[in-house]
């Protein structure tokens, strides 16, 4: 990795953080407190996070709450080699080892990072990633081929909400911000009757957002006005029998206006766009264990999603210029899926092989149906359909190793059309696995070394892009792409050290991609627009470093960190040539791009995020944050990049009893984030007051912002 002065510069916060974490260490009183160990339960089989063998950050309650997290957004940061991309009121994609989706238009995606919230499958739709009475969140990195399949080739995101609680519980909250935030939600739980517990949680989120539209004199056309509703029951319906119901109701509707000619935060569309998802969604999770050889663990969901995007096209209105064209873009989703997860767990009485092998096996089947409009001109229909056969061996092979092997065969069946007739199906055969050796080399500390298959299922590019005199490079070969694969090399070490004060785990992993799926972009004179479609890379590499940990150093300091270092590139990788793609000086027709060791977009070399809380007496607890990300591209399609940043973050708390306040601040030294970019090449801007000349546009990411938080519990 090749690091500037400018880079240098960028990891000395870090470098400094780290150090006098270390001098506190040195210095501190040995104490009794001790952190908690969280329980992983994105795996096949449950185990505490320094236990599970794959590189996982566990954000538990607390974690959220501090942060003030309202959305999964917020939280992203808080874990290494995670990143996200905006283009709308929220950042709807994320990318984990510099793999994943950045944005979707017309053409269905195949995501690379899968989102499930309570066993209810939402990957593919981020607005539904409500904090709301979250327990924990977890980020699991690299491919997981075996527990989740096609749609989690670089990672998986597994959010899970509070059970309802043995005694009644009432806590309400409430917070109010700058840019007119201000949020309410409440939380009520406890017994109906002996064998049925309750637990309901409401949240109403409103802000103006940071973007002031001048032309209307508006401060709310980015604004968040969501509204989150969330039941369970848990019924006990004997000893053996355990059943827990879970509903969800989410209504987002959220504004989208953030780009401007200056990339300032004042915009000057007469025509704001949205950003809009209502969601009816639920599971019935079952658990049995009346069998002395098995468990049986079921999850059967489903989920309704109406989805609306849409913008304004040439950020301004009617009148501004003489040469100003005027347009809208408008997406509109339908989704709905199925699914159904039954697995087998294993007991002591059925080991396999002398009782020395611990196994699950199970079975996995999900249908969706995605309907689009755009712009009440082009419709589209993408159905799928998996099938899933997987199992895992747990095998004892000795009193410390266990090894540990898993696979999924899983068939796959995609059906797209639209109406400029085009029409396919895809049938494929996946498979993905893991083979993994774990070492616990102590009571206390834990090694394992891994390798794992990952796949991503190929597609189709949706409408056609006819061979023209503008583009004779696009015609029908471009309609399909192939599948991906991946295969994960990853060596790690975890434990909890110093009686328990001193919690800590590193990864290191190398991925060797094949078929890489690469968006490109291209323009097209004829009707001055931009098409996205996706093409094949002959193959890609990542390598890198994570590492997280916490420390106890008394009873009153605790000190946290997580750092991650990325390479990740290219391997020959040449794009199409076009004729509309020119030289901005020379107006010359460019050559093909060869972006053969180049990195991918939205994969920073380095990422950390460390720091402290004190408390200052029994009640009033002190903490600062410091987070930062180096530069990034953001788009395979040009050579645009986010500037690198460091936030400071503080948050001071009372506590009492029944209730707490908070006045906290983020990103107080008021630094400009990037979260999005884009470059408008091929003599065609967007800013008709400079002849549509080249140029790059970007979107804001929250200014420096403060508020007041608190809740209390009856």
């Amino acid at each position: 990795m090749n690091i500037d002065n400018r880079s240098k510069s960028n990891i000395q916060p870090l470098a400094r953080a780290i150090g006098l974490a270390v001098a506190m260490t040195s210095s501190a009183t040995l104490a009794e407190t001790a952190l908690e160990e969280v329980v992983v339960t994105g795996q096949l089989r449950a185990a505490g996070q320094f236990d599970t063998p794959t590189s996982v950050s566990v954000l538990d309650a607390s974690a959220i709450e501090t942060r003030g997290a309202t959305n999964l957004e917020q939280l992203l940061n808080l874990a290494p080699n995670v990143n996200f991309s905006s283009g709308a009121s929220r950042g709807r994609f994320v990318q984990i080892r510099g793999i994943g989706e950045r944005s979707q238009f017309i053409d269905p995606v195949n995501p690379s990072v899968g989102l499930i919230v309570d066993g209810i499958d939402f990957t593919g739709l981020g607005l539904a990633a409500s904090t709301l009475d979250m327990q924990q969140v977890e980020i699991l990195r690299g491919p997981q081929g075996t527990v989740y399949g096609a749609n989690a080739l670089a990672g998986l995101v597994s959010m899970t909400s509070h059970a309802p609680t043995a005694e009644n519980y009432t806590k309400v909250s409430a917070e109010a911000a700058r840019y007119g935030s201000h949020t309410l939600s409440a939380v009520t739980s406890g017994p109906l009757s002996e064998q049925l517990g309750y637990r309901f949680a409401v949240q109403n989120q409103q802000s103006d957002g940071y973007v002031h539209n001048r032309y209307l004199n508006r401060k709310d056309t980015n604004n968040i006005d969501e509204t989150v509703a969330r039941g369970k029951l848990r019924y006990q319906a004997s000893d053996d029998l355990q059943l827990d119901f879970t509903l969800l109701y989410l209504d987002a509707d959220n504004g989208y206006d953030a780009f401007s000619f200056d990339n300032s935060r004042n915009t000057l569309s007469d025509q704001p766009g949205w950003d809009r998802q209502q969601t009816l969604a639920g599971a019935v999770s079952t658990t049995w264990s009346g069998s002395p050889l098995f468990t049986v663990k079921s999850v059967l969901s489903a989920a309704s999603s109406d989805t609306e995007y849409g913008y304004d096209e040439d950020w301004t209105y009617v009148g501004f210029h003489p040469w100003e064209y005027s347009s809208t873009d408008n997406y509109q989703r339908e989704r709905d899926n199925l699914s159904a997860d039954v697995r087998l767990v294993s007991t002591d009485e059925s080991r396999l092989f002398g009782g020395s092998t611990d196994w699950v096996a199970g079975v996995y089947l999900r249908t969706e149906e995605e309907g689009l409009e755009r712009n009440a001109s082009f419709t589209s229909q993408f159905d799928t359909d998996n099938a899933a056969l997987y199992g895992q061996l747990n095998t004892a092979l000795g009193a410390r190793v266990e090894l540990i092997t898993g696979l999924r065969l899983e068939q796959r069946r995609a059906d797209y059309s639209d109406n400029l007739q085009v029409a396919n199906r895809n049938d494929e055969s996946l498979w993905g696995g893991n083979i993994t050796l774990q070492f616990s080399a102590t009571d206390s500390t834990m090694l394992y070394g891994t390798l794992s298959r990952g796949y991503k299922a190929g597609g189709v590019n949706g409408r056609i892009i006819s061979a023209s005199a503008n583009n004779p490079a696009i015609g029908e070969d471009t309609y399909l792409f192939d599948t991906e694969s991946m295969l994960n090399y990853e060596l790690g070490i975890k434990g909890d050290w110093l009686e328990n004060r001193l919690q800590a785990q590193l990864a290191a992993f190398y991925q060797d991609r094949s078929d890489v799926q690469a968006k490109q972009s291209i323009f097209n004179p004829d009707d001055f627009s931009f098409d996205d479609y996706l093409t094949n890379a002959a193959g890609g590499y990542s390598s890198g470093i994570e590492a997280e940990f916490q420390f106890q150093a008394s009873e009153a300091l605790q000190l946290f960190a997580t750092f991650g270092w990325l390479n990740a590139e290219f391997d020959d990788f040449v794009t199409a040539a076009h004729v509309d793609a020119r030289d901005d000086s020379t107006g010359e027709a460019l050559p093909p791009v060869n972006l053969d060791g180049r990195d991918l977009a939205h994969a920073p070399n380095y990422q950390f995020f460390t720091g402290a809380e004190y408390a200052l007496s029994s009640n009033l607890t002190a903490r600062v944050e410091l987070e930062g990300k180096d530069d990034f591209y953001f788009s395979n399609s040009h050579n645009e990049k986010s500037t690198a940043y460091e936030l400071v973050n503080a948050k001071l708390t009372y506590r009492e009893d029944r209730w707490h306040v908070s006045l906290w601040g983020r990103n107080l030294t008021d630094e400009l984030v990037y979260t999005r970019g884009f470059y408008f090449s091929n003599q065609f801007g967007n800013n008709p007051a400079n002849g549509y000349a080249p140029e790059a546009y970007y979107q804001l990411g929250e200014p420096r912002t403060a508020g007041i938080s608190g809740s209390y519990t009856f």
